[in-house]
Order: C-alpha cells, then sequence, then structure tokens
C-alpha cells in the first residue's frame, strides 16, 4: 500500500493522513491514532496496521510502503467483516 491507498475503510482514513497526524500530533500510544479521524474505531481490522504504522514511525520518523497491494487488503478486510469478527459502522 502506499501513502494514498486506504487504510480505515470504515471511516476512509488514507496512510497519508495517518502519516501526518503522526507527525505533527506525536502521539505516545497507538491507540491515539484513532484521534484522526476516528481510524480504528470501526470494524477493527486496520487496528494491526495502525499499530505497525505507529511503532515504525516511532522508530524511524516515516512509513515505508507495505508490501500488501490495495486490492489483496480491500479483499482480505471485506473477509474479516464475512466471518463475524468485525462489524463495519453503519
Amino acid at each position: 500500500m502506499e501513502l494514498d491507498d486506504t487504510v480505515c475503510y470504515c471511516f476512509h482514513v488514507k496512510k497519508r493522513k495517518i502519516l501526518s497526524y503522526l507527525r505533527v500530533n506525536r502521539p505516545k500510544v497507538a491507540s491515539q491514532i484513532s484521534e484522526c479521524a476516528s481510524a480504528g474505531t470501526g470494524c477493527g481490522w486496520c487496528v494491526p496496521y495502525l499499530k505497525k504504522y505507529f511503532k515504525e514511525y516511532q522508530e524511524s520518523g516515516a512509513l515505508t510502503a507495505d508490501e500488501v497491494k490495495p486490492l489483496d487488503y480491500a479483499q482480505a478486510r471485506q473477509a474479516y467483516i464475512d466471518a463475524g469478527k468485525g462489524k463495519p459502522p453503519k
């Protein structure tokens, strides 16, 4: 995934917005990323990615491109929802 790809489908938050939030607000813990347009507070699918981005930013001050392709990410999220593991907001 690149910077303009969606990470949080529930609230349509792109990776670039998360990076900007990390840079400007410098959260102390990963859960504070939820203050960025409610990212991670819907179905929960993106929470592991948000934690990864938080850790990566803390260590290097940047985010690298994910190896996962946007379409694969979206399909995996849909499978997660279909399996009943998360409910997107209404």
